[in-house]
């Protein structure tokens, strides 16, 4: 666990990263036989995202997202999937709690499970602009409803 101040400024990285994962994201495309589909909208920046999983044997196999996002969405998206594929779906709850911990302050002791988060801790600077958190924690909150089996469709209202 590592306190979050001691995170200093991530801006370069995160720049870098938003920027390589919107511009060319990971894991895009549908699913052609999903065992779970999720929807979800932000109705305040227009964010759309669909995640398609295949989870088998407590596993995710494998994890596709599509829709139209600002770079913030979709660079999430992207490296949400690529960080949950191969995970059990129970860890991929965890993850979830992890992350929107992590870019809300919510629930935060003021430390960051960095080993449960691993490359993802670079939003740790979405928590400094209220109005993007929205934008990074809808495709996990998509995600977790697929991963669930509720195929709800998710809005961050």
């Amino acid at each position: 666990m590592t306190d979050f101040s001691d995170f200093g400024d991530l801006g370069d990285i995160y720049q870098e990263v938003v920027v390589d994962h919107s511009r060319s994201p990971r894991n895009t495309g549908v699913l052609e036989h999903p065992t779970g589909c999720s929807e979800g909208y932000n109705p305040l920046c227009g964010d759309r995202v669909k995640v398609f999983v295949d989870c088998r044997n407590g596993q995710v196999d494998d994890v596709r997202f599509e829709g139209t996002g600002c770079a913030i969405c979709t660079a999430s998206a992207s490296m949400m999937t690529e960080h949950v594929k191969g995970m059990d779906t129970d860890k991929v709850v965890d993850t979830f709690h992890h992350f929107h911990g992590l870019v809300t302050g919510l629930g935060d002791d003021g430390s960051v499970d960095e080993e449960a988060l691993d490359k993802l801790i670079v939003f740790a600077g979405v928590r400094r602009y209220p109005a993007r958190v929205k934008c990074a924690t809808l495709p996990w909150h998509t995600l977790k409803a697929a991963v669930e089996g509720t195929n709800d469709s998710v809005s961050t209202e």
